[in-house]
């Protein structure tokens, strides 16, 4: 009877050793699955932060990403900022597209995107680090949509100034952000017909790009949620940023109009 229920007490035992790894087995499993479906559809939130050089001139810091916009000034105005890694060019004058200040800056890891005609003004040593974009073409970099708008004049007395399909806007797709930079442009319907636009870099300065009337009446048909006047100064008037505001704000209050210092040098 003794070994019986020796016997007896044996196999009870390891029935229930045997159930309890049983039951510990699908508990670990499960929490492996759910600790990698987090992993896998986590999302980094990256903030984008618009540093005004001057003029058209600008830096878009997107995380670890470095773009800079129409780079000119110099080392000097980029004193403090990060290396790029992408370059925008609009144009080919002066303002926007400066090969002395590319020269002193270091931008040996940095990729330039250009319009043929400023590709054609620029030294051998960079050929390797271009991507050409026309009107209507569209590239990504380093996770960086980038889409070519054209820019160009409408007034007969201004069609000289910068023609159709020789400089590119651009808009930018960072995340779920769209920012269009204008570059010197009129009213035109490409840009009239822009969808979704977060943040609008819209020049006004005559006689080489449109007056306050006519940046406010294409912001209004493309109704970005937010528009930054800028390369707002010409020869020798500079335009009126708060009648522009009045304009854009009286017809539709939803957009929000915000002024940079694009001139930190000189009085507005």
């Amino acid at each position: 009877m003794i070994t019986k229920n020796l016997l007896l007490m044996v196999l009870a035992s390891i029935l229930i050793i045997g159930c309890k790894e049983d039951k510990k087995q699908p508990n670990t499993s499960s929490d492996t699955i759910e600790e990698d479906v987090s992993q896998s559809t986590g999302t980094i939130e990256r903030n984008v932060q618009i540093i005004p050089i001057e003029h058209a001139t600008a830096v878009i810091e997107w995380g670890e990403t470095t773009i800079y916009i129409d780079p000119t000034g110099g080392a000097a105005a980029f004193e403090g900022q990060k290396k790029p890694d992408i370059i925008l060019v609009t144009d080919i004058h002066g303002d926007h597209f400066n090969l002395e200040t590319l020269e002193a800056l270091d931008t040996s890891s940095a990729t330039f995107v250009v319009p043929q005609a400023v590709a054609d003004d620029m030294p051998e040593q960079y050929a390797q680090q271009l991507e050409i974009l026309n009107n209507g073409e569209n590239k990504e970099l380093y996770q960086v949509g980038i889409e070519a708008i054209p820019m160009y004049n409408l007034r007969e007395e201004a069609k000289n100034f910068h023609v159709k399909g020789r400089g590119n806007g651009y808009v930018l797709t960072l995340d779920d952000q769209r920012i269009y930079f204008s570059g010197d442009t009129e009213d035109i319907p490409e840009m009239r017909s822009l969808k979704n636009i977060d943040k609008a870099f819209i020049c006004m300065n005559l006689p080489y790009t449109m007056t306050e009337e006519s940046a406010a009446a294409a912001v209004l048909d493309f109704k970005p949620k937010q528009v930054y006047p800028y390369h707002y100064r010409g020869r020798p008037d500079v335009s009126d940023v708060e009648k522009f505001k009045n304009l854009v704000n009286a017809a539709n209050q939803d957009i929000e109009v915000v002024q940079l210092d694009w001139y930190p040098n000189e009085e507005y």
